[in-house]
This record gives C-alpha cells, sequence and structure tokens, in this order.
C-alpha cells in the first residue's frame, strides 16, 4: 500500500516538473536516483511486515486432549497383559443361515432371518443377551434375547422376526448384539431382501 502512495508521488513530481518546464524552451532533468527509490519502498514494505507481525498475538501452545491410557491393573499372579488382549464381550459374523441377503420377498411376507456368529471374547454370553436393531430399516423386527448361554469360542444362530414392506424396493437392516448392561458389542449382522 504505501510501495503505491510512494509511486503516486514519484509519478506527480514528475507531471508536475514538466509542466513547470513546459513553458520553458530547454527542460531541465532532474536527476532522480532510482536506487534510493527502491531502498525506500523496500523499507517502507518493511516497516508495514514489522508492524503487521508486531500486532499480531504470538502463537501460545494449544493443549492435547490425548487419552492416558489407565496403568495396568495388578493381578494376584502378575502376569502382563497381552498385546492381543480380548474383550469380554465380541463376536464376529460367520454366515447367513437364513435368507441370505438379496433374497426376494413378496410385499407383507412375514420372515425370520437367523445369522451364524461365534464368540470371540472372553466372557459367555447369558439369556439376557439379546439381539437388537442397529440401523437401515427396521422391517418390523424387536429386540430378542439369546435363547441359550453361548461359551466362548462356541458358533451360534441367533434370529429374529421381520416382515417385508408392502412397498416394491430393495431394503436393508444392520443388527447388532447387546449384553446384560445394554452394551453394543461385536460385528453387525445384515438383512437385504427385495420386494419386486
Amino acid at each position: 500500500m504505501k510501495k503505491a502512495s510512494l509511486l503516486s508521488v514519484f509519478l506527480i513530481l514528475v507531471m508536475l516538473s514538466a509542466c513547470a518546464s513546459a513553458g520553458s524552451e530547454v527542460p531541465t532533468a532532474t536527476p532522480v536516483n532510482i536506487g534510493a527509490l527502491q531502498t525506500a519502498a523496500v523499507q517502507t514494505i518493511v516497516a508495514a511486515i514489522t508492524q503487521t507481525a508486531a500486532a499480531q498475538p504470538s502463537p501460545t501452545p494449544t493443549e492435547t486432549n490425548t487419552p492416558v491410557p489407565p496403568p495396568p491393573i495388578a493381578t494376584a499372579t502378575s502376569v502382563a497383559a497381552s498385546p492381543t488382549a480380548q474383550l469380554c464381550d465380541n463376536s464376529i459374523y460367520i454366515s447367513d443361515a437364513s435368507v441370505p441377503d438379496g433374497t426376494q420377498m413378496t410385499a407383507g411376507q412375514a420372515f425370520v432371518k437367523s445369522w451364524k456368529v461365534k464368540n470371540t471374547g472372553t466372557c459367555a454370553w447369558g439369556t439376557a443377551y439379546q439381539i437388537r436393531w442397529s440401523h437401515g430399516e427396521k422391517l418390523g423386527g424387536q429386540a430378542t434375547l439369546l435363547s441359550a448361554s453361548v461359551q466362548p469360542g462356541a458358533e451360534v444362530e441367533v434370529s429374529i422376526n421381520l416382515t417385508a414392506p408392502d412397498k416394491a424396493g430393495t431394503y436393508g437392516g444392520y443388527w447388532r448384539l447387546f449384553n446384560n448392561n445394554g452394551y453394543a458389542f461385536g460385528e453387525r449382522f445384515s438383512v437385504i431382501i427385495v420386494v419386486p
């Protein structure tokens, strides 16, 4: 901004000297030291940048909210935790046991969707555990309790009663296991049907 001001002043002075010399017979050239003008312009810009920088607040270090892991819990045998620690409640999807994804259903048709899942946790699942809707189309399904206990490492079929919608389309919903305290765990299981 100040560089433009200096350039404007310089141009005005040149025009005034041209006008003043228009009436005289021999124009007199005023020597201009270009180096001095460039130095003045650079000094003006540096001063402006310095003032701007001085007006800015200095950066302050920001706190990070990095969670600090809790210290390991000592046990009677003082066994160190395994680097591949397992969760108490965990599961993986093995396969569709009934109504594979993509199955065609008639409008309003009731059906039972079953999945084969494996208990990959370290705790047994009791009959207070249940499968509940997670997201997507609910298809009239309700939370359903497990019918028997499932030991760690065991595979089991879990099922829910569903109903196909009355309108044509492709419908997908996702369901998940919940423990007796109401906490979700493990992989989600899908149901995808087509109503022609």
